[in-house]
């Protein structure tokens, strides 16, 4: 039996109690259904209803996506949206730098950043105004569905993963625009989505049910991964399999057409593509960072976030639509350790060790993207769920707060945006004096959301059905244009 690692067995965000999940489901050989799971997988994705729509500006620009989701909430006044002459609790230790771009300037913590911004748009004006979304769960699953969830604590967490959840956005692709060739469609790494003991939550495939939820490949890409779930076992070769397959073909096509057209099992097209996936290796070997030069490697940053980017770019290089790398802690984890979550000491983690890596996994990227062509049709976002607050030492979120700490603040916070047809070197929206509202073009995650579809060819207003045969839109929301070239 060949089987491809989901991610731990038994969490929240593996399926749990929830069902079959995507390692039930990706699981091939050793019995005469061989390729079944899979191949049903890609036969549900090709059955997928799309409405037509859609054009204008960056319209269907974009063949893959990268989210590089900043869990915990980055603070925009530290890294990408410096102020001056604000009051001294306001103001940022850190200086302002210029970038790239014209008129636009980082704090210090971002000098690699800072020498690509040509290839990229900020965003200076993130906004939502919180029904209940002052913490990182509900804002969470709010960014990555598109809605705001129906209950919500007065902490701001939410449930664990149910099956009527909305589905994250990369589970929606999936299944309107599977992939061209054998490849994994969704992978999320390297640790899930969570906030204390919720795991999971807005990052699995909800009503669509398990056979579109992301691939889990929750392993640190910076230390040694496994990958001998990839391969072949010792007992199944791939003669062996080959041979399978060719038998399979031989039994389908003496089929009577009224058999092929009820029987569910029959091994079609798509079980090949199943076949395909396992025995070309082709996710093995995008997962396999020994391939990559050393000096690329060194240039992401030795660490899990630039290595986990540098695993991203390999996945759509081969042929993978959405890749979510995730900030590598708990989002409201330890700052001191590796969490945004700057309630307290907010400068000193940001100094020395979110902002560098940071720094070097995005700046890597960007360029090596463009080195390789891939940035044309690639659309790359980096974003968290809110910024932090720009006066020091208050609560916005009922949390305690430092005097050196900053608190929840979806009112106004940066994004980055490249790629796919996304004007180069610009600046969207602006932020007012102290960097506590829009002052220009407010833009809404769930806009950004759509923006995502559309740059995939997808109208944002795609009606699907949910667990209970109701229609529900992809999002309730346009996109925001205006970030595209002509």
């Amino acid at each position: 039996m060949i089987v491809l690692p989901s991610g731990p067995s038994g969490d929240c965000c593996g399926g749990g109690k929830f069902g079959m999940t995507r390692r039930d489901l990706l699981r091939v050989g050793g019995s005469g259904l061989l390729g079944l799971s899979l191949g049903s997988m890609f036969q549900l994705q090709a059955r997928a209803d799309e409405k037509k729509g859609g054009g204008g500006p960056g319209w269907g620009k974009a063949k893959h996506i990268i989210m590089c989701y900043l869990q915990g909430g980055p603070s925009h006044l530290d890294l990408w949206d410096p102020k001056e002459n604000v009051p001294d609790n306001v103001k940022s230790v850190f200086r302002p730098i210029p970038t790239k771009t014209d008129g636009l300037q980082f704090c210090e913590t971002l000098p690699k950043l800072a020498a690509v911004t040509d290839k990229a748009t900020i965003i200076h004006s993130m906004s939502y105004s919180p029904n209940g979304l002052f913490n990182h769960t509900a804002a969470i699953y709010q960014i990555m569905t598109g809605y705001t969830p129906d209950r919500v604590s007065p902490s701001g967490q939410l449930e664990p993963p149910a099956p009527n959840d909305f589905p994250h956005f990369g589970s929606q692709i999936s299944k309107i625009r599977p992939p061209d060739v054998p490849m994994l469609p969704l992978v999320m790494l390297p640790r899930p989505l969570q906030e204390s003991n919720v795991i999971g939550k807005g990052g699995t495939a909800g009503f669509l049910g398990p056979a579109y939820d992301p691939y889990y490949m929750y392993q640190d890409p910076n230390g040694q991964v496994n990958l001998d779930d990839f391969a072949l076992r010792q007992e199944v070769s791939q003669e062996r399999l080959q041979n399978r397959a060719r038998l399979l073909d031989k039994v389908n096509a003496a089929m009577p057409e009224v058999e092929k057209a009820v029987a569910s099992y029959a091994l079609d097209s798509y079980s090949k593509k199943a076949l395909e996936l396992i025995l070309s290796g082709r996710a093995r070997d995008a997962f396999d960072l020994t391939k990559e030069p050393d000096s690329l490697r060194d240039k992401y940053g030795r660490h899990t976030f630039g290595q986990g980017l540098l695993m991203a770019r390999r996945l759509v290089e081969a042929g993978c639509r959405v890749v979510q790398m995730n900030w590598p802690a708990v989002a409201n984890g330890n700052p001191t350790v590796d969490a945004w979550d700057t309630h307290a000491a907010n400068f000193g983690p940001i100094r020395n060790l979110h902002g560098p890596k940071l720094d070097s996994g995005l700046a890597g990227l960007l360029e090596d993207m463009e080195q390789r062509g891939l940035l044309k049709e690639t659309l790359v976002l980096a974003i968290g769920e809110f910024g932090r607050s720009p006066r020091m030492g208050v609560s916005t979120s009922g949390n305690a707060n430092a005097p050196d700490g900053r608190d929840h603040w979806p009112y106004c916070y940066t994004a980055l945006v490249a790629g796919a047809g996304i004007k180069r070197g610009s600046v969207y929206g602006k932020s007012d004096a102290t960097g506590s509202s829009p002052a220009e073009n407010p833009v809404h995650p769930i806009q950004l959301l759509a923006t995502v579809y559309h740059a995939m060819g997808i109208d944002p207003s795609t009606v699907v059905m949910n667990h209970l045969n109701q229609p529900r839109e992809l999002v309730q929301a346009e996109p925001v244009t205006a970030l595209f070239g002509s």
